[in-house]
C-alpha cells in the first residue's frame, strides 16, 4: 500500500479550517490525541480529552476555538472539528479501489444494463434487466436481484443481497451480509396452521443511505418499503415491511422496527431499541439505549424506557414492587377520594 501524505496547508484549504502554524508541515495519517506520533494529525470533538493537548506529539490538532490555546502545535481551526475529521478520514482510506468493469467468473444476464465505469467483482450475479449506474461498485459475492437499479457511485461490500425489483439511489453504500429485499413476515391463520402470504412491494433507497453488515430490510406486502435519503442504519438491524424512515434518520446496531410503521425525518434511535407495528413516530424523536415503543409518539423529544442494571438483589425487589404497581395505584385513589370527601 502507498503511503499518502500531504502538506498542512493544503489541508486546511480543503476543510476551509484555519491554520495556525506551518503550512508545510508533512501529514501522513491520523490518530488520536493520545496515540499520535509526529507526521499525523488528531483532532479534539470531546472537551473531556482536552487534557491531552497539551502532551501531544501529533504534528498537528483538528479543534474549535475555544480551546486552540491549550495545544502546544500547529492546530486547524473549525466549529465542528469531528466534522472536519471524518471528511480527513476519507483522505487516509486503506481500503482497496476496484478496478473498472466486469470480472470474469461474474455471471451477468444479457438483458442487465451497466455502466462502462461501474465494477463488478468475482463471482457476483446480476440477473435479468438489472440496471447498474455509473461508478457503482458491485462486490465479490454479490447479489443483484432481476430489475433491481442501482444509482451513480453506490458501492455494494462483498456478499450483499439485493432481491428483484429494488431500487437504490446515488451513493448508497452497503455493507457485506445485508439482505434488502427478503420477503416480509406475512401468513395468514387458519385454524392454528399458518398460509404464506405473496410479498408484492419493493424496497426503494433514497440517495446517501448507508446499510450496515448483515442488517435486513424486508420487501413490502402491498405497498413498498421506503427509506429516506440520508439514513443511516447500523448493523444487525431489522426493518420489516411497509415501514418507511424519514430523511436523515440514524438507528444504532440490533434496533427492530416492526411492520407498516411510519418513522418520521431527523429520528435517532439507540441500540437495541424497538418499535411495534402499525405506529407513527414525529420528527426528530430520539430513543435512548433498549426503549421498546407500544404506541404512536406524535412530540419531538428523547424518549426512553426500561430500567438499568443493578445488584440481582436489589431487581428482585424491585421486580416484586413493579408487579404491586397497579394494586398500589388503585389504594391511593381510594385514599384521594377519602381525603377529597
Amino acid at each position: 500500500m502507498t503511503k499518502r501524505s500531504y502538506r498542512l496547508g493544503d489541508i486546511a484549504s480543503e476543510l476551509g479550517a484555519e491554520l495556525r502554524g506551518d503550512p508545510d508541515t508533512d501529514i501522513g495519517g491520523l490518530a488520536t490525541l493520545q496515540a499520535a506520533a509526529p507526521g499525523q494529525i488528531a483532532f479534539l470533538a470531546n472537551p473531556s480529552y482536552a487534557r491531552y493537548l497539551a502532551d501531544t506529539r501529533a504534528s498537528a490538532v483538528i479543534l474549535s476555538p475555544s480551546v486552540a490555546d491549550q495545544c502546544s502545535t500547529n492546530v486547524l481551526l473549525l466549529d465542528n472539528p469531528y466534522l472536519g475529521y471524518a471528511r480527513l478520514s476519507h483522505w487516509f482510506d486503506p481500503s482497496p479501489v476496484s478496478g473498472v468493469g466486469v470480472h470474469e467468473s461474474a455471471v451477468i444476464d444479457p438483458s442487465a444494463r451497466i455502466s462502462p465505469s461501474a465494477s463488478i467483482g468475482p463471482q457476483a450475479v446480476v440477473e435479468a434487466e438489472a440496471v447498474i449506474g455509473d461508478n457503482v461498485v458491485v462486490g465479490a459475492g454479490c447479489i443483484v436481484g432481476a430489475r433491481c437499479i442501482l444509482g451513480d457511485q453506490s458501492v455494494l461490500r462483498p456478499r450483499v443481497t439485493l432481491a428483484h425489483d429494488i431500487v437504490l439511489g446515488k451513493r448508497c453504500h452497503i455493507l457485506s451480509g445485508a439482505v434488502i429485499g427478503s420477503d416480509g413476515f406475512g401468513f395468514a391463520n387458519e385454524k392454528g396452521a399458518w398460509h404464506r402470504i405473496a410479498q408484492l412491494g419493493r424496497v426503494v433507497l433514497g440517495d446517501d443511505v448507508e446499510v450496515g453488515a448483515n442488517t435486513t430490510i424486508d420487501r413490502g406486502a402491498l405497498d413498498d418499503t421506503v427509506i429516506g435519503n440520508g439514513v443511516k442504519l447500523d448493523n444487525l438491524i431489522q426493518i420489516a415491511h411497509n415501514v418507511s424512515i424519514g430523511d436523515h434518520s440514524a438507528m444504532a446496531a440490533m434496533v427492530g422496527i416492526a411492520g407498516s410503521t411510519h418513522i418520521g425525518r431527523h429520528c435517532v434511535f439507540g441500540g437495541a431499541s424497538g418499535v411495534a407495528g402499525h405506529l407513527t413516530i414525529a420528527d426528530q424523536v430520539h430513543l435512548t439505549g433498549m426503549t421498546l415503543v407500544t404506541g404512536d409518539i406524535r412530540e419531538p423529544g428523547v424518549y426512553s424506557s426500561g430500567t438499568s442494571a443493578d445488584t440481582n438483589r436489589q431487581w428482585r425487589k424491585n421486580a416484586v414492587r413493579f408487579r404491586q404497581l397497579d394494586a398500589m395505584a388503585r389504594r391511593l385513589k381510594e385514599l384521594e377520594k377519602k381525603i377529597e370527601g
